[in-house]
């Protein structure tokens, strides 16, 4: 009892990390604006005195994450010196770890793509040969982009979930054969020698929205990661949140179809989103009703994404049972978004995922409507409905953002004091 008590106390404020605190804040207004901050606009902006803007900047610039990009003002006096990020300053390395096709790309400070590579993942799905190869592939890469090593911050993995956040470890992923309890985290940091984090490939992929997207564009949103499963990431005010255990958006229980067929893990519960939205039940779907040609013996991952595609690529030559089969998906799609944001009350809703490429543009067509019908507030506001701009490699780019935001945003634990 004791040991739970003190568990749930709150902490107090380490006063000697505000400093480190105030960095991160100044950092994060100069990563969100576009065309950069003087130093008088930042005092207005984060509310700290001009001293400190400029002590900090000093530092900023000494640690060349930031650089002074010429002067602005048309005004009476002196002009103002603007500060933008140094996209040379750090770098992250980020792996999306897929059943079929493992992606690892190297980010620079502002989120651009300097470096990418791909590779099959092993057939055996054997974690200690898949980890061998991600850090082969790692190594290729930084010698590849002649970038120094001393300036990357570190790996960050996205996976398939559940996980343990904690322990850094993926639990039983669909379709990664024998992968109970890996903890891939610890594997990979000793494979590569560099610091690892790890998070779920729908958190990371929200977190590439914040850091990398659209500049000011990290209000509070759902990202729907559209993979094996439908999962969600949720931003509230800027900051992803996790959850107790880091999983967080494991929306598949989301009951869509009442009369649907009973959920896969025996909860109990019927036409849940695990048992009718899934990209394989769907291709499983459209090979019943003789859309798609049956699959040979023993499938692989990277052919239910064939087929996925080639059933999109049948809507668009106008199958009519195609479309009536991705349209019911859709529908089924807009119930399980206006359940969150009915929840949430998020201004905005974001689509990608590997599964997500092909089906973009029918279901942006048509869901927008669907789920605005279905929310409560439609009558005090529509949400926008939009896809990723990172494509195919949103997994992969919010795997590096992990390191990012870990080392340089600003998060009020950085206050707390220690356990």
């Amino acid at each position: 009892m004791t040991e739970t008590r003190q568990s749930a106390a709150r902490r107090g404020t380490n006063l000697p990390r505000m400093g480190d605190f105030n960095l991160t804040v100044i950092l994060d207004a100069i990563r969100r604006s576009e065309s950069g901050l003087s130093r008088v606009e930042l005092a207005q902006i984060v509310g700290l005195s001009p001293q400190t803007i400029s002590n900090i900047s000093r530092r900023l610039l000494d640690q060349k994450l930031i650089v002074e990009a010429g002067k602005e003002g048309s005004g009476p006096g002196k002009p103002r010196t603007i500060l933008r990020l140094n996209p040379k300053g750090m770098y992250a390395v980020g792996v999306h770890l897929d059943p079929s096709i493992v992606t690892v790309v190297l980010l620079d400070l502002v989120g651009a793509i300097v470096a990418k590579d791909m590779f099959v993942t092993p057939r055996s799905h054997e974690p200690e040969e898949v980890v061998a190869a991600i850090a082969e592939c790692v190594e290729r890469l930084l010698a590849d982009s002649g970038v120094p090593r001393k300036l990357v911050a570190g790996i960050g993995v996205a996976a398939p979930g559940p996980i343990d956040l904690e322990r850094g470890a993926v639990v039983g992923p669909p379709l990664l054969r024998g992968w109970v309890d890996v903890p891939l985290q610890a594997m990979v940091q000793e494979a590569t020698g560099l610091e690892t984090t790890m998070d779920k490939d729908v958190t990371g992929a929200a977190v590439a929205e914040i850091w990398a997207g659209t500049p000011g564009g990290t209000d509070s949103f759902a990202f729907f990661y559209l993979g094996t499963g439908l999962g969600a990431g949720l931003v509230l005010n800027g900051e992803v949140y996790r959850g107790s255990s880091g999983n967080a958006g494991e929306i598949g229980h989301i009951i869509v179809d009442p009369d649907g067929p009973d959920c896969f893990d025996g909860c109990g519960m019927r036409g849940t989103i695990a048992t009718v939205l899934e990209p394989v039940r769907i291709v499983g779907s459209a090979i019943e009703a003789g859309v798609l040609p049956p699959f040979g013996d023993d499938p692989t991952a990277a052919d239910f994404q064939e087929a996925f595609a080639r059933l999109n690529r049948l809507v668009g030559e106008g199958d009519e049972r195609a479309v009536e089969i991705l349209r019911a998906a859709a529908q089924n799609m807009a119930w399980a978004a206006a359940v969150v944001g009915n929840m949430l009350d998020v201004g905005r809703m974001v689509f990608g995922g590997p599964f997500w490429g092909p089906v973009a543009e029918f279901c942006l067509a048509v869901m927008p409507d669907m789920v605005n019908d279905l929310l409560a507030t439609r009558g005090i506001h529509r949400v926008e409905l939009v896809g990723t701009g990172f494509g195919d490699d949103v997994g992969a780019v919010g795997a590096a953002c992990l390191v990012l935001e870990r080392a340089l945003a600003p998060r009020a634990e950085r206050l707390l004091l220690g356990g």
